[in-house]
C-alpha cells in the first residue's frame, strides 16, 4: 500500500471518526473501502457509457431488418 495525505472538512472528519468508532475500524480502512467502491462503480459507468455510445453505430444496410429479422436469420442458417 502507498501512503497518501487527504484533507477533509471538519464535518466530514468528525463523521468519519464516528463511523469508524461505531464499526470498530480505523478511519483509513473506511476511506480505502469507499475509494475502492467508487473506483469500481466508476469503471462500470465507463463501460456502460462506451456500450451506450455504440448503439446505433452499426448499420446492416437492410431497411426492413426490424420487420423481417426472423427471415434474414433463417436465410443465414440454411
Amino acid at each position: 500500500m502507498r501512503r497518501v495525505q487527504v484533507q477533509f472538512t471538519d464535518e466530514a472528519a468528525r463523521a468519519l471518526r464516528l463511523r469508524a468508532k461505531r464499526a470498530g475500524r480505523p478511519v483509513a480502512s473506511l476511506v480505502r473501502d469507499a475509494v475502492d467502491a467508487w473506483l469500481e462503480a466508476d469503471a462500470r459507468r465507463d463501460a456502460r457509457d462506451r456500450a451506450m455510445q455504440s448503439i446505433g453505430g452499426f448499420h446492416s444496410g437492410l431497411g426492413d431488418l426490424v420487420e423481417h429479422h426472423d427471415r434474414y436469420v433463417d436465410e443465414e442458417n440454411r
